[in-house]
């Protein structure tokens, strides 16, 4: 046991007894902070306020929080109910803001750690796309300071949670200017799997699934936050994007996005769950006192077997005006420039010779995409091999994925001089 653990746990045996970690969160009093921090009032839409009452009672009642949890749960709640009324204001303000167009928004989605990120971050090599930083997720607002001040805000932040959790950037290498995924636009409006990652809270996961709106207030959002941010730039480029959530809300993106274009990308999902579940253990451990990761590979396998049945659903077409196109995990970290080149001539665009040599030093720059080696066993996380690729075989016929039993091949470097129409 580390200090850092130790000490947690002793603050937790200590707030325990003085009764601190049994209050309920309440919604109203976290509304009321926002509103007090910010003097604004009007969120404009308060649908947020089931969803959020939702996750806070199942916070409060199944998640065990620590006193560390507790504390950033109401940080964190306060944060989006923050950016809320600033978003809302800044709307109210330049009404032109939420008539700019989103055009052709392209959406890259998957299971979970089958490189959705690489894919995302070599793609935005191209000084043509767009995509949230991290910061900008976080504090999007100039209301609380300039872009410098917030992004050296945030930087601070994901220090601090590296110190609760260092296992974090040897499995997801972050920092405040990195692309963020649109899980943490759609948490704005407590509609977001993102919360069902940091915290066991299974009776709002089990909502959220059965809720007959699904996604589609999310992705109104979703859209009116790019809005924002377009507003500020001043520009439009393209919208890159990136999320594994995705794969569950495609006609919600069909609704608010008819020209969105989709890229999945396919990887043994074997691989997956096993990186997935450990990357679910760190970020829920300095949050709980309570944490089983045997429990962990069985609920990450049920809900991304659903996300395999989905794409298999989907095919090459999900109605959008673009078919879907197709990304295989082992293509792109052999061949990351002819894969990118693939995806752009897909939807009928041009990779730049400027923009293949960026991908290259990208690569070249980052061994392994940034990402620390790790070795897991099945038992850690309550997966039997066996059994998984039985569940999963449907999936990787149906794509022909590979599984993954040897070493994994490492980038390469590939030359810019491609063929490009």
């Amino acid at each position: 046991m580390t200090i850092t653990t130790a000490a947690l746990r002793l603050s937790d045996s200590v707030a325990g007894m003085l009764g601190l970690l049994d209050r309920p969160l309440d919604a109203d009093e976290l509304i009321g902070i926002a509103r007090r921090r910010t003097g604004l009032s009007d969120f404009g839409n308060t649908a947020f306020i089931e969803p959020l009452t939702r996750l806070l009672n199942a916070c409060s009642a199944e998640s065990a929080l620590s006193l560390v949890g507790r504390s950033a749960t109401r940080w964190d709640i306060v944060r989006f109910l923050t950016n809320l009324l600033q978003i809302q204001d800044a709307a109210a303000k330049h009404p032109a803001m939420e008539t700019a167009p989103i055009r052709q928004p392209v959406f890259i989605t998957g299971l979970p750690r089958s490189g959705t990120t690489f894919l995302h971050r070599l793609m935005l090599t191209d000084p043509a796309n767009r995509a949230p930083a991290v910061w900008e997720t976080i504090a999007p607002s100039p209301a609380t300071g300039t872009s410098e001040q917030r992004i050296a805000r945030v930087a601070r932040q994901l220090k601090t949670f590296e110190w609760l959790a260092p296992e974090f950037r040897a499995l997801h290498p972050m920092d405040a200017t990195s692309p963020q995924e649109c899980s943490e636009i759609a948490a704005h409006v407590f509609r977001s799997l993102r919360f069902d990652t940091t915290y066991y809270v299974p009776s709002y996961r089990n909502w959220l699934d059965a809720d007959v709106l699904r996604h589609l207030p999310a992705y109104r959002f979703h859209r009116q936050f790019l809005q924002f941010l377009q507003h500020q730039d001043g520009i439009a480029r393209r919208w890159v994007l990136k999320c594994p959530e995705h794969l569950f809300a495609l006609e919600a993106i069909r609704a608010v996005y008819p020209d969105a274009r989709i890229v999945f990308v396919h990887r043994d999902p074997v691989k997956v769950l096993l990186s997935q579940s450990q990357l679910t253990e760190v970020l829920r451990r300095p949050f709980t006192r309570q944490l089983d990761p045997r429990t962990l590979g069985p609920d990450e396998s049920r809900r991304w077997l659903d996300g395999t049945r989905r794409m298999m659903a989907a095919g090459d077409d999900a109605g959008f005006d673009d078919p879907i196109c197709h990304v295989h995990h082992m293509d792109l970290i052999s061949d990351p420039v002819s894969t990118v080149d693939s995806v752009y001539r897909h939807f009928g665009m041009r990779l730049s010779d400027d923009t293949a040599s960026g991908i290259e030093q990208y690569v070249a720059a980052r061994p392994r995409g940034g990402y620390g080696e790790h070795t897991y066993r099945f038992d850690d996380h309550g997966l039997d091999e066996a059994r998984e690729r039985a569940l999963f075989r449907p999936y990787m016929v149906r794509f022909g994925v590979t599984a993954e039993t040897g070493t994994p091949r490492r980038p390469v470097q590939v030359p810019a001089k491609v063929e490009r129409v």
